[in-house]
């Protein structure tokens, strides 16, 4: 199709979603960097990052690509512009298996004799406010590995910290919620995914109008708390699950335990329930707080 076909796509765009029977998805055009941009109210910044990496394991495993979108928003959760984009391969000890370059398309050769400058990231993540991944249990634990200066920033988690479903979203996967702004994109590369997230997290969510950066910002602003049922009766492991306990094997040095995470305005209540309906007797469960500066890390 040459140009002069393209040029009226936009027109049967618009012909098929007005019909109501079709929805069309546009590819994701990254917004333009803007360094210097004039604004009569203070303008924070925050930073959205993607690993791409080996495997799964968070210790052991390695990073082959960093990506990271820095942008400037409104206390309000508005985004306001792009300030930068940082994007780098790293070579990994072991070779890349072969599952993650059909995932991710980066290649052996691709990484050779790259590495990601501690110094280089750690200027471009100074100024953030806040660290925002879609997966900041796995991003974060990586990050603080590589990159230390990720230890002392809030971060917040988009795939958890935002209640998609009663939102309408089915899921929290990042190419799903990207069709809800009715856009697609080249995934599982880093500053492709992070341009991704910017963009879902701008979208208006339901009647509030609001973007969904501001339900996120909400969310992260706020204490919480983990309470470990320890050794709790085995039989009501299927109890603690339906009241959404999750279980740590206790390898990664926190306790073998149940635990959950809660608002303080709910603490009391959850403790009362531990003791009349798990333990049957009075009890001090271990509550752990959590901030935003620890969550999502292996300190938590």
């Amino acid at each position: 199709m040459n140009s002069h076909d393209n040029a009226g796509l936009p027109a049967m765009a618009q012909a098929l979603e007005q019909s109501g029977d079709y929805r069309v998805l546009r590819r994701l055009v990254p917004r333009q960097v803007c360094v210097d941009r004039e604004s009569n109210v203070p303008i924070k910044t925050g930073i959205l990052i993607d690993v791409e990496t080996t495997g799964l394991d968070t210790k052991a495993d390695e990073v082959i690509e960093l990506g990271m979108v820095k942008f400037g928003y409104l206390t309000d959760g508005t985004i306001t512009h792009v300030i930068g984009r940082f994007g780098a391969f790293n070579e990994p000890e072991k070779p890349i298996p072969a599952e993650v370059v059909a995932l991710t398309r980066i290649t052996n050769e691709m990484v050779v004799g790259h590495s990601i400058d501690i110094a280089t990231v750690s200027d471009f993540i100074a100024d953030a406010n806040i660290i925002i991944a879609h997966n900041a249990n796995f991003d974060r634990r990586f990050a603080e590995r590589y990159w230390p200066d990720f230890e002392h920033k809030p971060w917040a988690c988009s795939a958890n910290e935002i209640d998609w479903r009663s939102h309408g979203f089915e899921g929290s996967r990042l190419s799903y919620l990207l069709m809800g702004a009715g856009l697609f994109h080249a995934a599982h590369r880093a500053v492709d995914d992070c341009d991704a997230l910017l963009e879902v997290l701008a979208m208006p969510l339901g009647h509030s109008g609001k973007p969904a950066f501001a339900f996120l910002l909400d969310r992260a602003r706020r204490d919480t708390f983990r309470v470990w049922a320890e050794g709790a009766p085995f039989e009501l492991k299927d109890e603690l699950k339906r009241r959404g306990y999750r279980w740590n094997d206790g390898s990664d040095g926190r306790p073998r335990s149940w635990h959950i995470e809660i608002a303080e305005a709910e603490l009391e209540d959850e403790i009362a329930h531990l003791s009349r309906h798990i333990y049957r007797r009075e009890v001090e469960p271990y509550v752990q707080p959590l901030s935003a500066l620890v969550r999502f890390s292996s300190r938590s």
